[in-house]
């Protein structure tokens, strides 16, 4: 699976990452070629997934057990390497963090990525989840019936929000950090949760800048608690890759995974796969989604062969970020096109 944190990663905008080299991925579906002494539920031949501290990207990956999870029978490879990251944070943050409850209301950034589309999954299993959410307009037209109320991330959806619900909402999920933090702070209900979980506003360009890092703390609103005892209000960070790796909750996420594959057994949940590509297109991958170009899970395919370049291709990498995001439907005439699903 490649997720926007692997850009972090690439980036330097990650604590403490591995030297380089470094073999970067977080998560992988695969078949069981080997198993340690003392391993039991597990046999050679087996089909997994799992979460990998890095090194997900490779032919061959070890990883403890505790990490490791059978895929369904009807649930296939790609699908299974979309699942773990995605429907675990969104299943976390709503049901572990949030509380989500019937007749609620959530508001999710990127609407049309991988995270996004399961959290929209899975507040369609209450009753009367209300989901707004925020996502650039050429996406508008394939996840419009994923959301209750989708507005342009551009647009100033906190009006839009207020003027559909006075009050707000009871859940804000946000990727995006920045302004946005104090927008989100500003919507919630009383007893409401802000929850963040990424900061993709830190990534404007190709590499890191201390500019668009500096700029992206200034905007955040300085939480202060008494303002949150005054107006009722709660805010959480969620990490699931600390939660796995640094404060040993394997056993949590397990628990929570087995949920989520009795949701997706019951047809409830099924992941959204947006394209494949070979190993060597992780550059025109990554791009897709430092562009914001993709809707669902990019999967990297170590089976899959190379697309040709098109005749029309660029050597150039894009340095566009979110100022040139309403460009973003374009981006096939600048990489190689992938298998889509």
């Amino acid at each position: 699976g490649l997720n926007f944190i692997d850009l972090m990663v690439r980036q330097g905008n990650i604590d403490n990452p591995p030297k380089t080299p470094l073999v970067p991925g977080f998560e992988c579906s695969g078949i069981v070629e080997a198993l340690g002494d003392s391993v039991k539920g597990f046999e050679i031949g087996d089909r997994v997934m799992a979460f990998v501290n890095y090194n997900a990207w490779a032919e061959v990956v070890c990883t403890p057990v505790e990490f490791v999870y059978k895929i369904p029978d009807d649930m296939n490879f790609s699908e299974a390497a979309a699942f773990p990251m995605n429907f675990v944070t969104a299943y976390m943050m709503l049901f572990e963090v949030a509380n989500l409850r019937e007749g609620m209301s959530v508001l999710v950034h990127s609407a049309g990525g991988g995270v996004g589309q399961a959290v929209a999954q899975l507040c369609s299993t209450i009753p009367n989840v209300t989901v707004f959410g925020t996502a650039s307009s050429f996406k508008h037209e394939a996840i419009k019936n994923s959301v209750t109320h989708l507005f342009d991330r551009n647009a100033d959806y906190v009006q839009e929000v207020k003027r559909i619900s006075v009050d707000g909402v009871d859940i804000v999920l946000d990727c995006l950090c920045g302004e946005n933090t104090g927008k989100g702070l500003s919507l919630l209900k009383p007893l409401g949760t802000y929850i963040l979980y990424g900061s993709s506003n830190m990534v404007t360009g190709e590499t890191k800048s201390f500019f668009s890092f500096a700029k992206s703390w200034w905007q955040v609103e300085k939480v202060n608690p008494i303002k949150l005892y005054e107006e009722n209000k709660v805010i959480a960070g969620f990490s699931l890759l600390n939660l796995l790796f640094k404060q040993n909750r394997g056993g949590l996420v397990k628990g929570v995974m087995d949920k989520l594959l009795n949701l997706y057994n019951s047809k409830k949940i099924k992941p959204v796969v947006d394209s494949l590509w070979a190993l060597e297109e992780v550059k025109e991958a990554m791009q897709r989604i430092h562009d914001r170009g993709n809707i669902g899970k990019l999967i990297l395919d170590v089976e899959k062969a190379p697309t040709p370049l098109m005749a029309n291709d660029s050597t150039e990498t894009s340095e566009a970020g979110e100022e040139e995001e309403d460009h973003e439907g374009d981006n096939e005439n600048k990489e190689r096109m992938p298998f889509i699903q």
